[in-house]
């Protein structure tokens, strides 16, 4: 577990994006994968908005996922075995990089065909909490032509990260623009934000 944490860490320090590619157990990704689609099939996925409180609106031609807050409060199994991944790693970051991370949120997003979200930074304009972002992918046998990129900026140059099974991505939520390009295919994610406060 330590060696994914690691490579996370190093690959961020090397080229500002660190990219675990197991950083989920195969069985712990198809749980959390099965558990989207059941909360997909019920409906309980809701349109994704744009910034935070008073600025809060949805806007279809920024963003199309759909969304679904995980909360401890649900008791799922597979989400508090993710929770506890998470927790483990917030420790062993703070041991080796000083961040000072407190606490964090995560969603699952899922992107229908046709969907996307245009270019963005991860922190809100009027807060600094956010200090991280971290994304990890549920989506077994993807194909280049199945779309659905990560897309991140980095001055001149542009990092394209394909949305495969078990890969986790992390970088510093107020550094780098990215965006998610039109996939072809469902696309299936667990999004989230590692915090300096206590929420």
């Amino acid at each position: 577990m330590e060696a994914s944490f690691e490579e996370l860490i190093s690959s961020f320090i090397e080229n500002k994006v660190g990219i675990s590619k197991d950083f989920l157990s195969e069985a712990l990704a198809n749980n959390l994968k099965n558990n989207l689609l059941n909360l997909y099939k019920e409906e309980e996925l809701k349109s994704a908005g744009i910034g935070h409180f008073g600025s809060f609106t949805k806007n279809k031609e920024i963003r199309s996922d759909v969304i679904y807050w995980l909360d401890k409060k649900n008791n799922n199994p597979h989400e508090m075995e993710f929770f506890a991944l998470i927790e483990e790693f917030i420790a062993y970051l703070n041991k080796e990089c000083f961040t000072g991370i407190r606490s964090y949120e995560f969603h699952y997003a899922l992107y229908k065909p046709g969907a996307f979200y245009k270019k963005h930074f991860d922190q809100f304009q009027d807060t600094n909490n956010r200090q991280f972002s971290m994304i990890t992918y549920l989506n077994l046998d993807w194909d280049e032509c199945d779309g659905g990129e990560l897309k991140i900026y980095d001055e001149d140059k542009t990092q394209i990260i394909s949305p495969t099974n078990r890969k986790t991505v992390f970088f510093k939520s107020n550094e780098l623009e990215h965006e998610v390009l039109v996939t072809n295919k469902l696309r299936l994610s667990i999004t989230g934000w590692l915090r300096k406060d206590l929420i």
